[in-house]
């Protein structure tokens, strides 16, 4: 069994696919597996640690991928490396398939198998392979960093000779992953912190973070959360409401961190102009949903705007990115346990069990064919 780590194609994605403990964990299977030459630099991962690890170093992309049985990625291959692959060979990585029904026939049509982590199904079998859980985290993290070096202003309360210095006011808006790891690094940081989100399972969760929970409890709050555990779209009248309450809050706050996506739709907006005009110069808005459109009125994908009245709007692209070593330890770790459930382990080879839950819930392409039931019919 031959197994491929690309360098990612993107110049904006520092993380890599595998890293040396993984590396050595496919060894362990079994497998032989082939590293491109600087695949890890920019997750400070140089080729001689994959080999130290074991792995063989290829000049080129099309080195690596040459009869390699599974291909390990980041982001979904494109056109130039479809051509690199062999009919046949699997593709494990974040395929971002919302919306990119050219990119999921290419993968049909070059007759790979596609896997796309982020379709992990939430349960507890799977709960090592969730890069969704596994990124966000490191991205709530990152987005009070980046707040709070924005902000021009201490973010602690701070008792000096010279007078008191007031603690920041951080407000998160959607209590996910990220939201929750944004509660505890800005409570860590000395903020004063409240949150919102219309999932009513959240209120206890951030309570129990030591922040302030802040929304409309109605009855339609009382019911707005999916089987799956993501947030259901709420209605015109519920979004008013909630709308007038975040203003008049919002108007208070120092730094803002925004985190609402619900898969396969463009982000909700959450702050108005009208809001961002009502904070005060100074302020902060992070807006993680940036690359869906944004829960900020006005944020740009990978710059930071300045409003009129002083307002800075973060809109960073692949935040968890940002911490690339971290966040490429984590992605290879989720990526190797769902690998492993694909390895026989005897015959040390791929040995995919397509009636797998796992496996159905995140296979893409098979055959020549798209195959899952939520992107079939927009392929076709």
């Amino acid at each position: 069994m031959r197994i491929a780590v690309l360098t990612e194609s993107d110049p904006a994605e520092p993380r890599v696919a595998a890293v040396p403990e993984t590396i050595k964990k496919f060894k362990g299977l079994g497998a032989d597996v082939t590293v491109q030459s600087g695949a890890g630099l920019k997750a400070g991962v140089p080729d001689a640690d994959y080999e130290a690890a074991g792995a063989t170093i290829a000049a080129t992309a099309a080195e690596a991928a040459t009869d390699a049985d599974l291909v390990l990625k980041v982001r979904r291959p494109n056109e130039d490396e479809l051509k690199l692959l062999k009919t046949g060979a699997t593709v494990v990585a974040i395929m971002d398939p919302y919306g990119n029904e050219t990119a999921l026939k290419a993968m049909a049509d070059a007759g790979i198998s596609a896997f796309s982590m982020e379709l992990m199904p939430r349960i507890t079998r799977a709960q090592v392979m969730d890069v969704l859980s596994s990124q966000a985290n490191l991205a709530g993290y990152r987005a009070v960093v980046d707040g709070a070096a924005e902000y021009g202003r201490a973010m602690p309360m701070m008792m000096t000779a010279a007078g008191t210095v007031p603690a920041a006011r951080v407000f998160v808006m959607g209590v996910g992953v990220a939201g929750l790891q944004a509660i505890a690094t800005a409570r860590r940081m000395g903020a004063v912190v409240t949150a919102t989100d219309v999932r009513p399972a959240t209120k206890e969760q951030v309570e129990s973070l030591g922040a302030k929970f802040v929304a409309v409890e109605d009855d339609e709050f009382k019911q707005a959360e999916t089987s799956g555990g993501y947030a259901k779209e709420m209605s015109a009248e519920y979004q008013k409401k909630q709308a007038d309450l975040v203003a008049t809050h919002i108007a208070k706050q120092d730094i803002v961190i925004t985190t609402a996506l619900i898969p396969g739709r463009p982000a909700p907006k959450l702050v108005s102009e009208a809001m961002v005009a009502s904070m005060k110069p100074g302020s902060v808005l992070i807006d993680l949903a940036v690359e869906r459109g944004g829960n900020v009125a006005g944020a740009k994908a990978g710059e930071i705007v300045t409003t009129d009245n002083g307002v800075k709007i973060v809109g960073h692209v692949n935040v968890a990115g940002r911490l690339a070593a971290t966040a490429s330890s984590l992605y290879a770790r989720n990526l190797f346990a769902f690998v492993e459930t694909l390895i026989d382990k005897e015959s040390k080879a791929l040995a995919v069990k397509w009636d797998d839950e796992l496996v159905k819930a995140t296979n893409l392409t098979r055959d020549g064919q798209v195959v899952h039931p939520s992107f079939q019919s927009t392929a076709a």
